[in-house]
């Protein structure tokens, strides 16, 4: 089986905005962290994108935070380790932890957007906040990365955030083996559907890879269209509570399940930790320090 055959499954375990109250899988502590990762890994994921929660839940920014949790999940399994860089905290937005512990990948956002929810019970929208990623903003926390051998995670939450990679690549600041993250369902970003994600895709630079991620349900037809395009895929409670038919998952791992089964529906294969490392361009041991 080639290379292009195989599939790179990343797991997004919790993200900052979801809750117990909403699932009671999502993990808080450092050890639910740990949990959860081997349970993704044995499931099939090699990738793990990471938002670090403090004890009760909150998002917690500090490199210490991070380095306890990658420390955690390096102690039960090989994963590749991908942190987050998203927020609006002013220190988080410092991304000490990425300058820190060193994971393999960095996410970063290529640009900014509106953000809003709908309200189901009040029957209105909530339009909360401007996530502002200038362009000199993405330069300096790149440069953070490039110096600190962190490989950086593409982010689009619409097309013209995989146009503002052009720029950064005339500089010399991102260099291949590139991947991208198509964000798809988010409001203010790029809609959720197969058409849509088959225009992002044809906008990439040539040679890249890249990965959907399906927010909500939509998720499982945007797998299923990445799967045929010849992308990868991201699944994870931080995205999508719910398998298929409807039942809220156990686990992360659950999810990573049901992707690595669609994985094989479509007449591909999963990705090992090695095999992806080696599509990524990450070496066979990654970056971060121990």
């Amino acid at each position: 089986m080639s290379r292009a055959d195989k599939v790179i499954i990343t797991c997004a375990m919790s993200g900052v905005v979801t809750s117990r109250a909403q699932c009671p899988a999502i993990p808080y502590t450092v050890d639910d962290f740990a949990k959860e990762a081997l349970r993704a890994y044995e499931a099939g994921a090699s990738v793990l994108h990471i938002h670090a929660r403090d004890d009760d839940g909150a998002p917690d920014y500090t490199a210490a935070r991070y380095r306890a949790i990658g420390d955690a999940i390096r102690a039960v399994c090989p994963i590749i380790l991908n942190f987050s860089t998203g927020t609006l905290d002013p220190e988080g937005r410092k991304c000490p932890h990425i300058t820190d512990y060193k994971p393999e990948i960095g996410a970063l956002n290529m640009g900014s957007m509106n953000y809003a929810k709908y309200n189901a019970k009040r029957k209105s929208w909530v339009f909360n906040f401007v996530f502002e990623n200038s362009f000199e903003y993405i330069g300096a926390l790149l440069g953070q990365m490039n110096e600190s051998g962190v490989k950086p995670e593409l982010e689009c939450f619409d097309t013209g955030h995989v146009a503002s990679a052009e720029a950064f690549i005339d500089m010399g600041l991102l260099k291949g083996p590139l991947d991208f993250s198509l964000v798809m369902g988010v409001v203010g970003g790029v809609r959720a559907t197969p058409r849509h994600l088959a225009f992002m895709v044809d906008n990439l630079p040539p040679g890249a890879s890249w990965k959907v991620v399906g927010i909500s349900r939509e998720q499982w037809s945007l797998c299923a269209s990445a799967l045929t395009l010849g992308g990868n895929i991201r699944v994870g409670l931080e995205d999508n509570f719910y398998l298929p038919d409807g039942a809220m998952a156990r686990s992360n791992g659950d999810l990573v399940a049901k992707g690595v089964q669609m994985t094989r529906d479509v007449g591909r294969e999963v990705a090992t930790v090695d095999e992806a490392r080696a599509i990524l361009g990450l070496g066979p041991s990654g970056g971060a320090s121990r």
